[in-house]
């Protein structure tokens, strides 16, 4: 079976996540719930589907077992839905929809790890002809592929230890591994060869090596220092730079380029939220953990940086336009960002407010946002059924 093809599938049961990510949040579910489907089913299944269809050429290889990504696909799905269903289920979800979720990471990591074994760094690309100068952004950039699946290793083995009773990970500490470590260490490395080519501008180099780097090392210790309060300080100042450094290198590139597709304005909106949710983090950091703050800090962060990010770049892959079914077009795209955007908007004033209302009005527009794009991914693909 094609890798595309499976990729397609995972893009797919992501945005099916997404919705439920909006709903849990509207009908208050318990926060475990929330963030499992946000960011083991939305973010993590994008993820997979779209490492397996970029990193191969990224790392100048072809993908080492096609069927990796079909034999990965169940496992990861049913894992994510069994560790999501946790908190309202029996105590077996729990160990069975770990093993799943590992098992499923286990088959990921050894694919590309298998892949990319004789170019681990990256020092091959696959960048040439009218791309030829970016390849020194291209070969910084790729460095963040290995240690990002380095985090996947570390936080699905650190689950796998706490459900057996070897050891004790809070699932705090595994989001913060897996949100930071894994994802957001990915679209710093992946954006930074997408978006200069989807923008035909330049990003700054220094920012780039910049951004990486502190990419790499602020969620070690976020992850290990979540408990300890100067170490957490330390990791969320670390990990502002690189956030903060990739929102620069966005609006550089935004700024330099002649192009507006809908899908840029869901990442300009996304980098201008992950700035609001390293501020709320650092608040906690420096002041201790009020729940609102919580709340409004890994919302702004996973809807808003990580969720809106993954938005603008499925528009760019599957133009909205391109949809078969009615109203699948770029201003139905641009109501779904602004639902998405305004409706999280509302939430974090809401939160932070102490505002009930203006979190229901917020989760509402959410949901309806993420109806809005699961539609035109849906609408997208359906022409490649037909």
């Amino acid at each position: 079976m094609r890798p595309e093809r499976v990729s397609r599938w995972f893009v797919t049961v992501s945005a099916l996540f997404f919705l439920g990510f909006h709903a849990a949040m509207a009908v208050a579910a318990p926060r475990r719930v929330v963030v499992t489907l946000g960011l083991y089913g939305f973010v993590l299944h994008v993820l997979f589907g779209k490492a397996y269809a970029l990193v191969p050429s990224y790392f100048d290889r072809d993908l080492a077992w096609e069927l990796g990504p079909a034999v990965q696909f169940p496992l990861s799905v049913l894992g994510t839905t069994g560790l999501a269903l946790t908190p309202l289920g029996p105590p077996w979800l729990r160990p069975v929809g770990t093993a799943l979720w590992a098992g499923g990471v286990a088959v990921f990591l050894s694919t590309l790890g298998w892949t990319i074994r004789d170019n681990v760094t990256g020092v091959a690309t696959g960048t040439g002809g009218p791309n030829a100068h970016r390849e020194p952004v291209d070969r910084t950039a790729n460095v963040a592929v290995p240690i990002a699946l380095g985090y996947l290793a570390l936080a699905a083995g650190g689950a796998l230890v706490t459900v057996a009773g070897f050891g004790s990970v809070h699932p705090q500490q595994l989001s913060h591994l897996l949100a930071t470590g894994t994802v957001a260490l990915f679209v710093f490395g992946v954006g930074f060869r997408l978006f200069p080519r989807f923008l035909v501008a330049e990003a700054p180099r220094p920012i780039v090596t910049v951004v990486i780097a502190a990419g790499a090392v602020g969620p070690a210790l976020l992850g290990f220092g979540l408990f300890e309060p100067g170490l957490l300080l330390v990791g969320g100042v670390i990990e502002a730079i690189a956030v903060a450094g990739f929102t620069l290198s966005y609006l550089v590139l935004f700024l330099r380029s002649e192009r507006r597709r809908v899908g840029f304005y869901a990442v300009l909106l996304a980098v201008v939220v992950g700035v609001v949710g390293i501020g709320l983090g650092l608040t906690i950091a420096a002041t201790g953990r009020d729940p609102a703050l919580v709340s409004a800090h890994y919302r702004a962060m996973l809807a808003g940086f990580l969720g809106l990010t993954v938005v603008g770049a499925a528009f760019q892959f599957y133009p909205p336009a391109v949809g078969v079914w009615p109203y699948a077009d770029d201003r139905t795209a641009l109501l779904s960002i602004g639902l998405l955007g305004g409706g999280l908007g509302i939430q974090l004033l809401g939160l932070i407010g102490r505002f009930g209302w203006m979190r229901s009005v917020g989760t509402v527009a959410g949901v309806v946002g993420a109806l809005c794009y699961t539609y035109l991914l849906l609408a997208a693909f359906a022409r490649r059924w037909q």
